[in-house]
């Protein structure tokens, strides 16, 4: 979609720039790289990790979905800014084809998780290719689904009054 790519100086910027969560729930740490309808953000493991599990010493692997999504949130923030817009919220609607090759992101390691957009509709319903490796090593793959509407709240008060 998007035929601009974000320059080093801008992908340097805090994660906090391209995402609309706040803290603690920021999962992922820092953009990487960014290609037209692909980017790839890390995530470092600490102890200050949201869902940083002692027992496991690590956050459980089924954290890695929201690892995905807040990648393409990123993704969608860096398209975004490059148009001069302003950061919308969107909505994980599930996935397909999960894998997950690893039970923990571990303690002290780093895992680069790799988005990109196979098929988007006008109305901001998307499919992404994602992946999360631990250095060279594919430790989990999806294809996420979201949807990103023009106008978040009117999107919202219709799905309430729906319901």
């Amino acid at each position: 979609m998007s035929i601009a790519t974000a320059t080093p100086a801008m992908l340097a910027q805090d994660i906090s720039t391209f995402i609309p969560h706040r803290a603690p729930m920021i999962l992922i740490d820092n953009v990487l790289e960014h290609r037209p309808d692909c980017l790839i953000t890390a995530t470092h493991i600490s102890p200050n990790s949201a869902y940083f599990d002692a027992q496991l010493n690590g956050v459980p692997n089924y954290v890695g979905i929201e690892y995905m999504a807040q990648s393409i949130a990123a993704l969608a923030g860096v398209e975004a800014l490059l148009r001069n817009e302003a950061i919308r919220v969107g909505f994980l609607l599930g996935t397909r084809k999960l894998q997950m090759h690893i039970d923990t992101f571990t303690l002290g390691e780093s895992y680069r998780t790799q988005v990109t957009r196979l098929y988007q509709e006008e109305s901001g319903l998307a499919v992404f290719d994602c992946q999360i490796y631990h250095h060279e090593i594919l430790v989990a793959a999806a294809n996420v689904n979201v949807f990103q509407p023009q106008d978040t709240q009117a999107y919202i008060d219709e799905s309430q009054a729906d319901g």
